[in-house]
Protein backbone atom coordinates (compact mmCIF):
# COMPACT_ATOMS: atom_id res chain seq x y z
CA UNK A 1 0.00 0.00 0.00
CA UNK A 2 1.10 3.22 -0.87
CA UNK A 3 0.79 6.66 0.57
CA UNK A 4 1.08 10.36 -0.51
CA UNK A 5 2.39 12.70 1.98
CA UNK A 6 -0.61 16.11 1.82
CA UNK A 7 0.61 19.76 2.67
CA UNK A 8 -2.03 21.16 4.58
CA UNK A 9 -4.29 23.91 2.80
CA UNK A 10 -2.63 26.41 4.88
CA UNK A 11 0.22 25.73 3.89
CA UNK A 12 0.13 25.44 0.15
CA UNK A 13 -1.06 28.69 -0.06
CA UNK A 14 1.73 30.31 1.99
CA UNK A 15 3.96 28.21 -0.71
CA UNK A 16 1.52 29.67 -3.09
CA UNK A 17 2.14 33.21 -2.43
CA UNK A 18 5.72 32.42 -1.72
CA UNK A 19 6.69 31.24 -5.15
CA UNK A 20 3.95 34.32 -7.26
CA UNK A 21 6.22 36.73 -5.11
CA UNK A 22 9.26 35.60 -5.96
CA UNK A 23 8.41 35.47 -9.80
CA UNK A 24 6.88 38.52 -9.41
CA UNK A 25 10.28 40.07 -7.91
CA UNK A 26 12.48 38.30 -10.17
CA UNK A 27 10.28 40.10 -13.05
CA UNK A 28 10.31 42.99 -11.76
CA UNK A 29 14.25 42.93 -11.77
CA UNK A 30 14.80 41.52 -15.03
CA UNK A 31 12.25 44.41 -16.45
CA UNK A 32 14.31 47.44 -14.54
CA UNK A 33 17.16 48.52 -17.00
CA UNK A 34 19.14 51.54 -17.63
CA UNK A 35 18.86 53.18 -21.13
CA UNK A 36 21.92 55.68 -22.09
CA UNK A 37 20.42 57.54 -25.43
CA UNK A 38 23.26 60.04 -27.71
CA UNK A 39 21.70 61.83 -30.27
CA UNK A 40 21.68 64.65 -32.33
CA UNK A 41 18.95 66.69 -32.40
CA UNK A 42 17.00 69.26 -34.77
CA UNK A 43 15.18 72.54 -32.93
CA UNK A 44 12.76 74.41 -34.90
CA UNK A 45 10.97 77.02 -33.10
CA UNK A 46 7.93 78.62 -34.66
CA UNK A 47 7.59 81.63 -32.68
CA UNK A 48 4.54 83.73 -31.98
CA UNK A 49 5.05 87.09 -29.69
CA UNK A 50 2.71 90.33 -28.97
CA UNK A 51 4.91 92.56 -31.14
CA UNK A 52 7.64 94.53 -29.83
CA UNK A 53 6.37 97.64 -27.39
CA UNK A 54 8.51 100.75 -26.05
CA UNK A 55 9.00 104.43 -26.49
CA UNK A 56 10.02 104.98 -30.11
CA UNK A 57 8.96 101.55 -31.79
CA UNK A 58 6.86 101.89 -34.47
CA UNK A 59 3.56 99.63 -34.65
CA UNK A 60 3.69 96.33 -36.16
CA UNK A 61 7.20 95.57 -34.72
CA UNK A 62 8.38 92.20 -34.39
CA UNK A 63 10.93 89.23 -34.46
CA UNK A 64 11.50 85.82 -35.57
CA UNK A 65 13.18 82.93 -34.11
CA UNK A 66 15.14 80.44 -35.93
CA UNK A 67 16.53 76.96 -35.37
CA UNK A 68 19.16 75.28 -34.18
CA UNK A 69 20.95 71.98 -34.22
CA UNK A 70 22.92 70.32 -30.87
CA UNK A 71 24.00 67.19 -29.27
CA UNK A 72 21.63 65.82 -26.62
CA UNK A 73 22.21 62.98 -23.55
CA UNK A 74 19.34 60.80 -22.39
CA UNK A 75 19.23 58.53 -19.31
CA UNK A 76 15.95 56.11 -19.42
CA UNK A 77 15.09 53.85 -16.47
CA UNK A 78 12.71 51.32 -16.98
CA UNK A 79 10.54 50.95 -14.23
CA UNK A 80 8.33 47.80 -15.95
CA UNK A 81 8.93 45.82 -19.16
CA UNK A 82 6.76 48.54 -20.68
CA UNK A 83 7.15 52.04 -18.98
CA UNK A 84 10.09 54.11 -18.15
CA UNK A 85 10.90 57.74 -16.74
CA UNK A 86 13.34 59.81 -18.86
CA UNK A 87 16.00 63.03 -18.42
CA UNK A 88 17.23 64.53 -21.29
CA UNK A 89 19.31 67.47 -21.63
CA UNK A 90 21.70 68.68 -24.73
CA UNK A 91 24.76 71.07 -24.84
CA UNK A 92 22.93 74.17 -24.86
CA UNK A 93 21.84 75.45 -28.49
CA UNK A 94 21.81 79.12 -29.71
CA UNK A 95 19.00 80.75 -30.90
CA UNK A 96 18.78 83.99 -33.05
CA UNK A 97 16.17 85.95 -33.85
CA UNK A 98 15.59 88.47 -36.95
CA UNK A 99 13.60 91.88 -37.18
CA UNK A 100 10.53 91.44 -38.69
CA UNK A 101 7.05 93.37 -39.37
CA UNK A 102 7.73 97.36 -39.45
CA UNK A 103 11.85 96.66 -38.38
CA UNK A 104 12.58 94.05 -40.46
CA UNK A 105 15.02 96.61 -41.77
CA UNK A 106 17.00 96.08 -38.94
CA UNK A 107 18.24 92.72 -40.33
CA UNK A 108 19.07 89.55 -39.24
CA UNK A 109 20.57 88.20 -35.72
CA UNK A 110 19.38 91.59 -33.73
CA UNK A 111 19.14 88.78 -30.37
CA UNK A 112 21.13 85.71 -29.59
CA UNK A 113 20.45 83.39 -26.69
CA UNK A 114 21.89 79.89 -25.81
CA UNK A 115 19.24 77.75 -24.16
CA UNK A 116 19.56 75.14 -21.55
CA UNK A 117 16.15 72.94 -21.45
CA UNK A 118 15.93 69.37 -19.44
CA UNK A 119 12.97 67.64 -19.94
CA UNK A 120 11.96 64.98 -18.06
CA UNK A 121 9.53 62.14 -19.66
CA UNK A 122 7.22 59.78 -18.40
CA UNK A 123 7.40 56.82 -21.36
CA UNK A 124 5.14 53.84 -22.33
CA UNK A 125 6.55 51.46 -24.66
CA UNK A 126 4.77 49.17 -26.63
CA UNK A 127 5.36 45.61 -27.75
CA UNK A 128 7.64 43.63 -25.35
CA UNK A 129 11.48 43.73 -24.87
CA UNK A 130 13.42 41.68 -27.78
CA UNK A 131 11.23 43.43 -30.55
CA UNK A 132 12.76 44.63 -33.27
CA UNK A 133 10.58 47.46 -33.11
CA UNK A 134 9.32 49.36 -30.43
CA UNK A 135 7.19 52.37 -30.60
CA UNK A 136 7.02 54.89 -27.91
CA UNK A 137 5.14 57.55 -26.05
CA UNK A 138 5.65 59.86 -23.70
CA UNK A 139 4.53 62.97 -21.79
CA UNK A 140 6.29 65.50 -19.09
CA UNK A 141 7.08 68.71 -18.41
CA UNK A 142 10.50 71.25 -19.48
CA UNK A 143 12.43 73.85 -18.20
CA UNK A 144 14.21 76.36 -20.02
CA UNK A 145 16.48 78.86 -18.88
CA UNK A 146 17.88 81.55 -21.23
CA UNK A 147 21.74 82.30 -20.89
CA UNK A 148 24.44 84.54 -22.57
CA UNK A 149 21.49 86.23 -23.78
CA UNK A 150 22.84 89.46 -26.70
CA UNK A 151 21.57 92.30 -28.49
CA UNK A 152 22.94 94.65 -30.98
CA UNK A 153 20.07 96.90 -30.01
CA UNK A 154 20.47 96.75 -26.25
CA UNK A 155 23.19 96.61 -23.77
CA UNK A 156 21.26 94.80 -21.22
CA UNK A 157 19.06 92.16 -22.15
CA UNK A 158 17.20 89.26 -20.08
CA UNK A 159 14.52 86.71 -21.38
CA UNK A 160 12.94 84.88 -18.17
CA UNK A 161 12.76 80.90 -17.63
CA UNK A 162 9.53 78.98 -18.81
CA UNK A 163 8.05 76.19 -17.20
CA UNK A 164 5.63 73.86 -19.88
CA UNK A 165 4.46 70.35 -20.61
CA UNK A 166 6.41 68.22 -22.90
CA UNK A 167 5.07 65.19 -24.90
CA UNK A 168 6.75 63.11 -27.64
CA UNK A 169 6.76 60.06 -29.87
CA UNK A 170 9.13 58.11 -30.75
CA UNK A 171 10.49 54.40 -32.09
CA UNK A 172 13.18 52.09 -31.05
CA UNK A 173 15.31 49.71 -33.42
CA UNK A 174 16.55 47.09 -31.64
CA UNK A 175 20.11 45.77 -33.04
CA UNK A 176 21.37 43.58 -30.93
CA UNK A 177 20.93 42.96 -26.56
CA UNK A 178 23.03 45.77 -25.90
CA UNK A 179 22.38 48.60 -28.66
CA UNK A 180 19.19 49.85 -30.50
CA UNK A 181 19.00 53.07 -32.64
CA UNK A 182 15.93 55.61 -31.99
CA UNK A 183 14.34 58.33 -33.84
CA UNK A 184 11.96 61.10 -31.84
CA UNK A 185 9.64 63.97 -32.35
CA UNK A 186 8.67 66.13 -29.29
CA UNK A 187 6.46 68.95 -28.76
CA UNK A 188 7.61 71.28 -26.01
CA UNK A 189 5.81 74.54 -24.32
CA UNK A 190 8.46 77.24 -24.40
CA UNK A 191 7.44 80.92 -23.43
CA UNK A 192 9.33 83.85 -22.16
CA UNK A 193 9.37 87.23 -20.92
CA UNK A 194 11.94 90.03 -23.38
CA UNK A 195 13.45 92.78 -22.09
CA UNK A 196 15.87 94.64 -23.22
CA UNK A 197 17.10 97.88 -22.15
CA UNK A 198 19.28 100.37 -23.93
CA UNK A 199 18.43 103.47 -25.75
CA UNK A 200 15.34 103.00 -24.70
CA UNK A 201 13.52 99.44 -23.20
CA UNK A 202 12.30 97.11 -25.61
CA UNK A 203 9.56 93.83 -24.15
CA UNK A 204 7.74 91.26 -25.80
CA UNK A 205 6.87 87.66 -24.93
CA UNK A 206 7.73 85.29 -26.85
CA UNK A 207 5.86 82.00 -27.18
CA UNK A 208 8.68 79.58 -29.04
CA UNK A 209 6.66 76.32 -30.07
CA UNK A 210 9.40 74.35 -30.36
CA UNK A 211 8.91 70.90 -32.02
CA UNK A 212 12.28 69.13 -31.67
CA UNK A 213 13.69 66.63 -34.33
CA UNK A 214 15.95 63.73 -32.60
CA UNK A 215 17.99 60.81 -34.16
CA UNK A 216 21.09 58.71 -32.35
CA UNK A 217 22.15 55.68 -30.60
CA UNK A 218 20.83 54.00 -27.58
CA UNK A 219 22.68 51.76 -24.72
CA UNK A 220 21.22 49.38 -22.80
CA UNK A 221 22.58 48.31 -19.29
Amino acid sequence: MTSRLQMPAGATAIATAIAMVTLLACDAAAAQANVVKLGITEYTTHSKSNGITGIGVPPGADASTGNATTLILALERMLTPNIGVEAVLGIPPKIKANAAGSVAFLGDDVLSAKIIAPTFFANYHFGTPGDAWRPYVGAGFNYTKFVSATSKLAADVKLSDSLGWAAQAGIDYTLNRDWSLFASVAALQVRSKLVAAGSTVLQTTIDFRPIVYTVGTAYRF
